[in-house]
């Protein structure tokens, strides 16, 4: 390890970090913008670089939610719930890419993208074909039984097509989110009976 460790701001963003993932997460009343939160955590996983051993793995690592709330039942996941990586530019991309073909032994081809939705993560179980139970990400290995909720979302089917392969069980996850003229339409009839402003889709979709 070289230098010294810079303990206050490790203490510091770590906090902070952890304040900002309970107003996301755990209130859905984000306190900063995506830009700025990334910036933090970018910061903090350069000192864990630079000083290893000083910083939480917990707030750095595969934690992709927060703490599921008590107002749910938990769901442990079969499979954990886990974030897609970020990547801001055209080296990490080539990077991946690397990493893939060599992890493939082969090339992976040509690539489809599109826009990311930013919504809320969402597991449906079926079993024969009925929807049993909705659960949400939470922490990435359990999450909230919010299958009532989900039953009224007019785009979840609660029964799927017969088919001949379907399995007796299946597992379909998705992202549950708002377009942005529902969103807005929503705000503008919070504002006109005086009620607080959601922030962003994804947090009123959570809501």
């Amino acid at each position: 390890m070289a230098g010294t460790v810079p303990a206050e701001r490790i203490k510091r963003l770590e906090e902070l970090i952890k304040r900002l993932r309970q107003d996301y997460y755990e209130h859905d009343n984000p306190s900063v913008s995506d830009a700025v939160y990334d910036s933090l955590l970018d910061e903090l996983r350069r000192l864990a670089k630079d000083f290893p051993g000083e910083v939480s793995q917990e707030l750095i690592g595969e934690q992709v939610g927060g703490t599921p709330s008590p107002k749910f039942v938990k769901v442990t996941h079969r499979e954990p719930m886990l974030s897609l990586s970020d990547v801001k530019n055209e080296e990490d991309f080539q990077g991946w890419v690397a990493r893939m073909n060599k992890l493939l032994g082969e090339s992976l081809g040509a690539f489809f993208a599109e826009l990311k939705v930013d919504g809320l993560a969402i597991s449906l179980h079926y079993e024969k074909g009925l929807l049993v139970q909705a659960a949400t990400r939470g922490d990435g290995r359990v999450g909230e039984d919010v299958t009532r909720n989900a039953l009224t979302i007019e785009t979840i089917p609660v029964q799927l097509p017969i088919l001949k392969d379907l399995p007796d069980e299946i597992e379909v996850r998705g992202e549950i989110y708002m377009p942005l003229k529902d969103f807005q339409q929503m705000n503008d009839e919070r504002s006109a009976r005086g009620e607080p402003l959601f922030a962003n889709p994804r947090n009123a979709s959570a809501g």
